[in-house]
């Protein structure tokens, strides 16, 4: 009985950064997540070599990376996350990067830049770490509600990010907006009634999941793909770019 809570657990946990079709029935954060899961994926396989994950917090997405040969983890000691499940194999100042010059092939970082308040500095320490030609691959919320407060300082659009980025010397800069107007829109009045509604105790929140939020899940996915794929507003950026 005990391996198999322990195994519901794992996939419980599994399924709040990964979610399968079972996430769309107990995850209140389904669309967020799913789509930002399925982009991480798709250009992790061009990640490779000496990784740095900057702001690692629970290295939630550490599994899309399996194939790399080395993998570290940094963050700082005060934030505003949970260190419950923390796997940091490295403290920092919040300014400088413990590493030499051009240390890693790669730098990685999820959900982490809109809690930097000094990010231009950072962008010139990451790129100080990485090797010439070194990929910096990262995703930051848009339309997302503050969280972490009060470590939570900014949003950047598709134009403001790229903009940061190349006055950073950085090159290549790829920019993918995760979601649709539709699954955006969606998924913040899904976001909205599980804090305001769903979220007081266990059995309200179960109730509210599956009889509410589960269903406008499922209906934010089907009109997804019947109305127009517009992407003004969105959930979420991907980017990636290389040091020069």
């Amino acid at each position: 009985m005990r391996a198999l809570i322990d195994q519901a657990r794992r996939r419980l946990a599994r399924e709040k950064f990964h979610p399968t079709w079972l996430g769309a029935i107990i995850h209140p954060f389904y669309i967020i997540r799913r789509r930002l899961a399925r982009a991480i994926a798709g250009k992790a396989r061009e990640i490779e070599g000496r990784v740095l994950d900057f702001g690692c917090g629970s290295q939630p997405y550490r599994g899309d990376f399996a194939h790399v040969a080395d993998y570290v983890g940094v963050d700082v000691a005060v934030s505003g996350h949970s260190p419950t499940n923390s796997k940091v194999d490295i403290y920092y100042d919040g300014r400088t990067l413990p590493f030499a010059d051009a240390s890693f092939d790669a730098v990685i970082s999820f959900e982490v830049f809109e809690h930097v308040f000094n990010l231009d500095e950072i962008l010139d320490e990451i790129r100080r770490v990485l090797k010439p030609d070194g990929k910096l691959l990262f995703s930051i919320p848009f339309a997302w509600d503050e969280h972490e407060q009060p470590f939570d300082y900014a949003r950047y659009t598709s134009f403001g990010i790229r903009a940061l980025l190349e006055r950073h010397d950085y090159g290549g800069i790829e920019v993918e907006k995760t979601s649709t107007d539709v699954e955006a829109i969606g998924q913040l009045w899904i976001a909205y009634l599980h804090q305001h509604i769903g979220a007081r105790h266990g059995v309200t929140r179960a109730l509210v999941q599956l009889a509410l939020l589960a269903p406008l899940t499922i209906m934010t996915l089907i009109l997804s793909r019947i109305l127009p794929d517009r992407r003004h507003i969105y959930c979420n950026l991907l980017v990636s770019a290389r040091s020069t």
